[in-house]
């Protein structure tokens, strides 16, 4: 299973509704909650992406469904991945970014450039990362549709691809595919995507060098480097997915596109498991929320992947040896890291935490 996140359907509701079907339902039978829709903290199921674009077309009649939501997406749908793109110092940068950064979006999917040296053009190629897929026509045209709007804002208003390439027949009449693109559109083609012009490449952008810095070294933050080991990006995948309540061996197995197997082997050889991992980087958000921040307990549970406040209760005991609301006055009074647990605690902090878990 993969996700993707939830501003992958923003618009969705809307568009639907203007059609004359009912959004809920539809979102409903793809298993997708309503929050989750428009929410770039939100993860979806990449298949219930799917399900859901496709049942909005057949329940609508709209075969061009994928083309008409894209028209209502941008290169917000990406957050920081768009602005580190959009703060590039040149065009062939800024699809660099994108292309290194887009598992922070979605680690299903994949863009990739060809430069095609010795050509006139360059192609750009997107690709599904997974395998036994559904129909999915319409996210293959939604994505086409959201990708040549992405370039267009990156590269100019003047920008337009010399050809469009679609893995399958055209759902709609020819010419209004013509017209949506722009250019000439090829059907049930090897592979799917655009061609354009290499010069494009090298096209110079406005100067955001300053943005640029701080947005790569946030995105570098939370994306695991290209090349990390296995149990590093399994690491800081396991983290960003925390708050989806569903993180499972299986589930960033997934997304790093490897066996579950392959990966408890790895984080094995590092000496700790797949669920010595997740708690560790439970404790270790748990114990950055008590100290730094003010969010409330039933909140906290949620951002750690807990379905209870109860449960969080019970691991911090297990931690800290305190309650969370102990151990978050504790670390305020002593204005100080708490030591990791089986490290002694000095009197006056032993003596905090005793009177604080009596006044609970």
């Amino acid at each position: 299973m993969s996700l993707i996140r939830g501003t992958s359907l923003q618009g969705y509701p809307e568009l639907v509704s203007m059609l004359g079907a009912d959004p809920e339902r539809l979102l409903y039978a793809a298993g997708i909650p309503r929050q989750a829709v428009g929410d770039s903290g939100s993860f979806i199921r990449y298949l219930s992406l799917i399900a859901a674009l496709e049942s909005a077309a057949h329940a609508t009649g709209a075969r061009d469904f994928g083309r008409q939501l894209a028209i209502r997406q941008g290169i917000e749908i990406l957050g920081p991945v768009g602005l580190v793109a959009l703060t590039a110092p040149t065009a062939a940068e800024a699809l660099r970014a994108l292309d290194q950064y887009f598992a922070v979006y979605s680690p299903a999917i994949k863009g990739m450039i060809d430069s095609q040296r010795g050509s006139r053009y360059a192609r750009f190629e997107f690709r599904i990362e997974l395998k036994r897929l559904p129909p999915h026509q319409q996210v293959i045209e939604l994505s086409l549709g959201v990708t040549l709007q992405i370039y267009g804002l990156i590269l100019g208003s003047g920008f337009k691809p010399v050809s469009v390439h679609l893995p399958h027949d055209a759902l709609a009449p020819v010419p209004d595919y013509v017209d949506y693109f722009g250019c000439p559109v090829r059907f049930a083609e090897p592979f799917c995507g655009f061609r354009f012009r290499r010069t494009e490449l090298q096209r110079p952008l406005p100067s955001h060098n300053a943005v640029h810095d701080v947005v790569r070294q946030y995105l570098q933050s939370i994306a695991p480097p290209a090349d990390a080991t296995l149990a590093v990006a399994a690491r800081t995948l396991t983290r960003r997915l925390l708050p989806t309540g569903g993180l499972t061996l299986e589930l960033v197995a997934g997304q790093l596109l490897v066996h579950p197997r392959t990966l408890q082997r790895h984080l094995a050889a590092e000496g700790t498991s797949f669920e010595a991992s997740v708690d560790q980087l439970r404790r270790e958000e748990a114990e950055r929320y008590l100290r730094d921040t003010d969010v409330p307990l039933g909140q906290l549970a949620g951002l750690l992947g807990y379905s209870e406040q109860s449960v969080l209760t019970r691991a911090c005991h297990r931690w800290f040896g305190a309650s969370p609301s102990a151990y978050r006055r504790a670390l305020r009074q002593l204005g100080a890291r708490a030591p990791a647990k089986g490290v002694t605690r000095p009197p006056a902090e032993r003596s905090l935490s005793a009177s604080a878990d009596q006044g609970k």
